[in-house]
């Protein structure tokens, strides 16, 4: 009994040193890039308040600013549309409001600009209807600026609301709108909205850390925003040191809001305190009342999703389709590969840690495994600075060896591992937490190792949370853009570096195939959450 005491305990602290070390690792990029922001930029920092870092700030906060407000009315206008009333096509409206989420926006910017600009058809049949010989003769909204990209930053991201908010919407009870019509008050406004607001402020967090972690979409449209002055700062003027103060600064921002949000909220409660209720019937409409709720619910959807990828079908179907077709094959076959390999490599990380977290009763560890999640609040851009100076660290050790890291696809894959850690880590948190705790006592009191439990017990009821965890991180490897572009081995594409090397040539043709190959992918994690909120698991 001694001995097999001792075997176990020798097990367990095995264990715990993996755990340790496997945390460590996920958290070295984010180490790396504070420690090397602590160092000498060079009189840098003078020339940037000069000159652009004014210019950053406003842009980041304008950009922010427009595309909260516009992702606020799409998102809860179509949540309390479906919610509200009673719609025939309400089954069907709620897949394809979340379908703009399949779309990454530096695509949609794209397709948007193949369209739109001076060159493109639609301004060119103007000028040829009207008699207008130059863009002096009539004015045209510009889509490359501020404002283009806050349109298709929020026709992409409203979803993120729209999720939240339609959850928190349906779950609100009868009675209350029963107390908001007795007391003569707007439902809306008086109940139904201050009721949703974590949900709300959950998803619109989400929406902007989109915003300042997007690169594609700024790069594009010449939006210089921090995350485009982090590539600027590291690619343009060779200075990592001052690219990493300004990731710092960038980051510093991510938090604030989420502190301003925590402590407007402060100690509010909103809970339903009667032990039974009945959830809100939607409320019958005329037909041409419904015909006209569901063309607003389809308005961001269009924006979103059905004009873009009419757009990038139409350029796919003039393209020399042949041609396209192998170039994009080695593309694609690199994709899968990186997609498939990073995602697994994230599940398994997951695994270990969302495990250690939820069996483990040492708030060290607990700490270590959230922590280790964070990597997903910081951009892109950001991580693959981090995740550079940790490798090169390594390799300066490994110096010795024909052993590097750098430039490879072991980079690549760390990347991927540290930015979409929480993707696993949520599914596989949500998976454990369904699983009852004595189902794990007793197949421990039946003699069972904690491996055979995991083997036999734990992971086949966790086998939906997997493999959605699995496709969710799939596809995000899939669409991720500044680290691959920043951190890919020569002459190595995706299918979003293809598409954006080609997109930034004005070959638009050749840049739509992968670009609805990335979409068709994005797809598939749209039917899973509307299968998760259909059966009230999200």
């Amino acid at each position: 009994m001694v001995a097999q005491a001792l075997t176990h305990f020798q097990l367990s602290k095995l264990k715990l040193v993996s755990i340790f070390l496997l945390g460590g690792v996920l958290l070295c990029p984010v180490i790396s890039l504070i420690l090397l922001s602590t160092g000498d930029s060079e009189g840098l920092w003078s020339h940037l308040v000069s000159t652009v870092l004014g210019r950053y700030l406003i842009n980041t906060s304008a950009l922010m600013l427009g595309v909260a407000t516009v992702s606020l009315v799409f998102g809860i206008g179509t949540a309390w549309i479906i919610t509200y009333f009673r719609l025939g096509a309400a089954p069907w409206l709620d897949v394809v409001i979340l379908l703009p989420m399949a779309c990454p926006a530096y695509l949609v910017a794209y397709a948007y600009t193949d369209i739109f600009e001076y060159a493109g058809p639609l301004q060119g049949a103007l000028r040829d209807l009207m008699g207008w010989k130059s863009a002096q003769d009539y004015f045209f909204p510009e889509i490359r600026s501020m404002g283009g990209a806050i349109f298709v930053l929020s026709s992409v991201l409203y979803p993120y609301i729209y999720l939240l908010s339609r959850t928190a919407f349906q779950k609100i009870p009868a009675n209350f709108y029963e107390v908001a019509a007795l007391s003569d008050r707007n439902a809306f406004w008086g109940i139904c909205l201050p009721l949703a607001r974590p949900a709300i402020v959950a998803g619109l967090a989400l929406v902007l850390m989109e915003v300042v972690s997007d690169f594609g979409t700024v790069e594009f449209f010449a939006v210089q925003t921090l995350t485009l002055g982090i590539f600027n700062l590291w690619i343009g003027m060779d200075s990592i040191t001052g690219a990493a103060q300004l990731a710092t600064l960038t980051f510093s921002v991510i938090i604030f809001l989420l502190f301003l949000e925590f402590y407007a909220r402060g100690d509010k409660r909103f809970n339903d305190t009667t032990r039974r209720h009945s959830l809100h019937n939607p409320i019958p409409v005329s037909r041409h009342k419904a015909v006209l709720l569901t063309m607003i619910c389809l308005l961001p959807v269009a924006f979103g999703f059905l004009i873009p990828v009419s757009i990038l079908v139409y350029n796919v179907l003039q393209a020399p389709v042949i041609s396209t077709v192998v170039d994009v094959l080695e593309s694609l076959v690199n994709s899968l590969f990186i997609s498939l390999s990073g995602a697994l490599f994230i599940m398994l990380s997951a695994v270990i840690m969302g495990s250690a977290a939820k069996m483990s009763r040492n708030k060290i560890v607990q700490t270590l495994a959230n922590l280790s999640a964070a990597g997903y609040a910081f951009p892109g851009t950001m991580l693959a600075l981090g995740v550079l100076a940790s490798l090169s660290f390594v390799d300066r050790l490994l110096e010795w060896t024909p052993i590097y890291f750098s430039g490879t696809i072991w980079a690549l894959l760390f990347a991927y591992l540290v930015r979409f850690q929480a993707v696993g880590y949520g599914a596989v948190s949500s998976g454990l937490t369904k699983i009852p705790t004595n189902l794990i006592s007793c197949s421990r009191s039946l003699g069972m190792t904690p491996n055979q439990t995991a083997r036999r017990v734990t992971l086949p009821l966790m086998r939906s949370a997997l493999l959605a965890g699995c496709v969710l991180a799939f596809v995000d490897i899939m669409k991720e853009l500044p680290m691959t572009l920043l951190l890919r081995p020569f002459d190595f594409d995706t299918l979003a570096t293809y598409a954006y090397q080609f997109a930034h040539s004005e070959l638009m043709d050749q840049a739509s195939l992968p670009a609805l190959i990335i979409i068709c992918a994005g797809l598939v994690p749209v039917i899973l959450l509307n299968q998760l909120v259909r059966r009230d698991e999200f």
